[in-house]
């Protein structure tokens, strides 16, 4: 085959897996296998009954765990069925895909042995079993950041803590000795087990059982690098669970919480996230960064939670990439930082993408050489 027969068979055959659009390389070395070209070796024979689906131009991993599992965010899953892909960015047509909605357990992931692959620069490296790039506390007690203008379902009108102190007669009020005024309230952080009001009842659709998500105004972020304002940082709280519904109002408990929860913390219906997976490969090397161009419109780490400075390994962070900018749960970026004119970029470290919002990403660093801190730059691993 000439070289420019190749490169066709190289653009067609080609479908981007878990992250479309990603900035990754493709393999370089294609093989024929079959009728088709790929860069990996696909089994022949499957396990009996299981669930075969032949890749086709256009699938992609987020695509197909949405239509086979009904949730793309198990995408990691999905791959670890299929452990002959090397790299769920790259997935070939005509390649076969063991699917269907049974799905391996993260404790069943233990015992599976390391594996070698050799890489591009020639050296062999060892790749371990899919492992949990975070924790539920990372997810649900992080937050996001939203434009100005968003909306949010309902909100926390009020406790029982709030009908507990007297009603004071204006004589009364009066004969009150001392400067100490009465609270409004005879507990002010709300915890698990407190009975909070909610703003909708029957008239917005509120059914008992329902659970909700509640999130607090933060004030605005604006870009470390740019200036530009992103919005409104909301900090998540905690959660509520609808105990009865009233036609205006609901009766809900606090089922699970972060921080102390507020009177008037908005709230959105809570969705269950799965933790991604991910096979994890050793931290770029420090004597082969990316390039500067490479970093000039890079992802940035834009903020963090409770106002932290100095970063490091399981610090929680926010980047500038959210849904539309090819960012996907189970991601992996290197930190650099951008140091004098002439000076290439320096390795800090290795973040995982662990959940996709409207305009931004919650990450959590998994390894750090140095300091990390709002502002240092991503480059998509």
């Amino acid at each position: 085959m000439n070289r420019s027969a190749f490169f066709l068979v190289l653009l067609i055959g080609l479908a981007v897996g878990a992250a479309p659009g990603s900035a990754h390389q493709p393999p370089s070395e294609l093989h024929l296998v079959g009728d088709h070209w790929t860069a990996w070796n696909p089994p022949s024979t499957f396990p009996e009954g299981a669930e075969v689906h032949t890749i086709v131009r256009g699938d992609t991993l987020w695509d197909l765990a949405a239509r086979f599992y009904g949730d793309p965010y198990l995408w990691p899953q999905l791959w670890e069925r299929n452990q002959y892909i090397r790299d769920a960015h790259w997935i070939y047509p005509g390649d076969p895909l063991v699917v269907g909605f049974e799905v391996t357990p993260l404790d069943d992931l233990a015992g599976l042995q390391d594996t070698e692959v050799e890489t591009d620069d020639g050296y062999d490296r060892s790749i371990g079993a899919p492992e949990a790039l975070g924790y539920e506390s990372d997810l649900y007690c992080s937050g996001f950041i939203a434009p100005r203008d968003r909306a949010f379902s309902h909100k926390i009108l009020g406790s029982e803590y709030q009908n507990l102190g007297p009603t004071l007669t204006r004589q009364r009020q009066a004969r009150r000795s001392g400067s100490a005024e009465l609270a409004p309230t005879a507990k002010v952080g709300l915890t698990v087990g407190d009975i909070v009001y909610l703003d909708g009842g029957e008239d917005s659709g509120i059914m008992p059982g329902d659970v909700f998500m509640t999130m607090a105004d933060r004030g605005s972020i604006q870009h470390p690098v740019t200036g530009k304002d992103m919005g409104i940082f909301y900090q998540h709280l905690g959660r509520v669970r609808v105990l009865s519904v009233q036609e205006t109002t609901a009766i809900a408990e606090v089922s699970f919480s972060c921080r102390p929860i507020e009177i008037g913390a908005k709230l959105e219906p809570f969705r269950p996230e799965p933790i991604p997976l991910r096979r994890r490969t050793p931290l770029r090397g420090v004597n082969d960064p990316v390039t500067m161009a490479a970093l000039e419109d890079a992802p940035v780490i834009v903020h963090t939670n409770d106002q932290v400075v100095t970063l490091g390994e399981s610090s929680v962070v926010f980047i500038d990439r959210g849904q539309g900018d090819d960012v996907a749960p189970g991601d992996l970026f290197t930190i650099y930082r951008i140091g004098a004119q002439g000076v290439p970029p320096m390795v800090l470290g290795e973040l995982a993408v662990l959940a996709v919002h409207e305009n931004s990403s919650v990450a959590r660093i998994l390894e750090s050489r140095y300091a990390v801190y709002i502002g240092d730059r991503l480059d998509l691993k």
